[in-house]
């Protein structure tokens, strides 16, 4: 005789549900419904739900919640059905439910999948709300009432570019305390000579304090250039529903749903010009995403600059010393490795070399849509939050905790050749090249060969190579 006491028990936890395709059970305490669960069995290639993005979310809720209250102006929504609508996007925004978005962030079907997952989800918060059971939709339906007036095409990318400008401002926040922490250091370096280089051969002297001021300064634009970047990613085809005709949505609806938006979000949206353009083209994310790249690059060749100004720390440069986090070896005793610039430096890579796939993504799109565009939206997400963590942990863990090798740097300029430099324009190029190659071959210092020399007076000496004189600010 068949045992049916497992049959029984799935379905007093399931609920079935009907789609295209036919009829599934879905868990009867899921806020997702039939098409987020044929979603979550098709794509499980990253790992990376949308719950990992709580930006995201936050974008889709409010999106959904805008066009609620234009639908509603327009009388395609009864002030129950707001209501429901309107309360379920509160509570995600809030943060609430967000481990009910379990589909993969890569996806095939241009964001299909993320956009039902979030009509599912307010549906049934909705229907609780309203005193009904999860699932029936006839009382509050996930595309007639949640997706009314809306296709993924204009609620995906406008929800992608919200959540975006979200993850900006934490991610520019953690830009300036990083510049702020390495002025600091500027100003407390200041006193301390030490040699410049170029090309990896000793240049002319300079302060340690004017080198970590430069670094300061080399951030300074970027927080800028995100701004930039987040003003064009404001620029939305919401109300341009499935190829940007408007197709579904009454007239009026796009500028009400936009300016509704903005009310929600605090962001200034404003609608695009075209929304046919707007509906396939992908600027806004490329934009976004070479400020992200340049960060990057601008963040790895610090990282590199602290690991070589380290490097030793008895055998290397040795100017400065970073903070030790972790033994280095496994083998060698007492070793300590730049750990914490290494780690930025990677992450600095992993957003570059995205920005390459970013690229691939925005050019693959055809006519009037592009169905790569969750692959950008998962990219750009990610690079801007491993950007902040990473900057944060650069700051925390390693800048703030730097010291100077205060005789090491001395003793560098000290038997440098390249103070010579200093002393050309009253010696000459040539006398100056003749001590230069002396100093060399001989192993003696240019000070002492100038001297023997007679080219110039102590006096005259120790004014040239005064540290006030070879670092003086233009």
């Amino acid at each position: 005789m068949k045992n049916t006491d497992n049959l029984t028990d799935n379905k007093a936890h399931t609920r079935i549900e009907k789609d295209l395709l036919g009829e599934q059970a879905v868990p009867t305490t899921a806020l997702y419904g039939i098409q987020t669960q044929r979603a979550a069995q098709n794509f499980d290639i990253t790992g990376v739900s949308i719950s990992h993005f709580p930006d995201l979310i936050k974008a889709l809720a409010m999106v959904k919640a805008a066009a609620a209250k234009a639908n509603y102006q327009h009388g395609l929504l009864s002030e129950e059905k707001l209501s429901a609508i309107t309360d379920a996007c509160t509570d995600l925004i809030q943060g609430e439910h967000h481990e009910q978005f379990i589909v993969d962030l890569i996806q095939g079907g241009a964001g299909t999948s993320t956009n039902m997952n979030a009509n599912e989800v307010i549906a049934n918060i909705g229907l609780k709300k309203m005193g009904f059971e999860y699932g029936q939709y006839s009382h509050l339906h996930p595309n007639n009432d949640v997706n009314r007036s809306q296709s993924t095409n204009d609620v995906y990318p406008s929800a992608a570019r919200l959540a975006m400008v979200f993850a900006a401002k934490p991610l520019q926040e953690a830009i300036i305390k990083l510049q702020n922490s390495l002025a600091i250091k500027g100003k407390e370096f200041s006193g301390i000579l030490k040699m410049g280089r170029t090309q990896l051969q000793d240049a002319v002297p300079m302060t340690l304090g004017q080198e970590f001021n430069a670094f300061a300064s080399d951030l300074g634009s970027e927080t800028a250039r995100i701004e930039d970047a987040c003003l064009q990613l404001c620029e939305l085809n919401l109300g341009g529903t499935a190829i940007g005709t408007g197709i579904n949505a009454p007239k009026g609806y796009a500028r009400l749903a936009i300016s509704e938006l903005a009310t929600i979000s605090g962001l200034p949206v404003t609608l695009s010009e075209d929304l046919i353009a707007a509906s396939a083209d992908m600027g806004a994310f490329i934009t976004f995403s070479s400020a992200l790249k340049r960060l990057a690059i601008k963040l790895s060749k610090l990282s590199n600059d602290l690991r070589l100004l380290s490097s030793g720390p008895r055998t290397g440069l040795g100017e400065i010393n970073l903070p030790a986090m972790q033994p280095g070896s496994s083998i060698m005793p007492g070793k300590v490795n730049p750990v914490i610039p290494e780690a930025m430096t990677q992450a600095a890579f992993q957003v570059m070399g995205t920005d390459m796939t970013i690229t691939m993504a925005a050019e693959a799109g055809q006519l009037q849509l592009n169905a790569m565009e969750p692959l950008i939206v998962y990219n750009l997400l990610n690079n801007a939050r491993l950007l902040e963590k990473s900057i944060r942990m650069l700051d925390e863990r390693c800048i703030q905790g730097i010291t100077a090798n205060k005789a090491r740097c001395a003793q560098h300029v000290e038997n440098s050749i390249g103070i010579v430099t200093a002393l050309v324009p009253h010696i000459g190029y040539e006398n100056a090249s003749r001590i230069a190659g002396n100093a060399l071959l001989s192993g003696s210092g240019v000070a002492e060969l100038v001297k023997q020399e007679k080219l110039l007076s102590d006096e005259e000496l120790a004014a040239i190579l005064s540290p006030d004189t070879m670092v003086s600010s233009i």
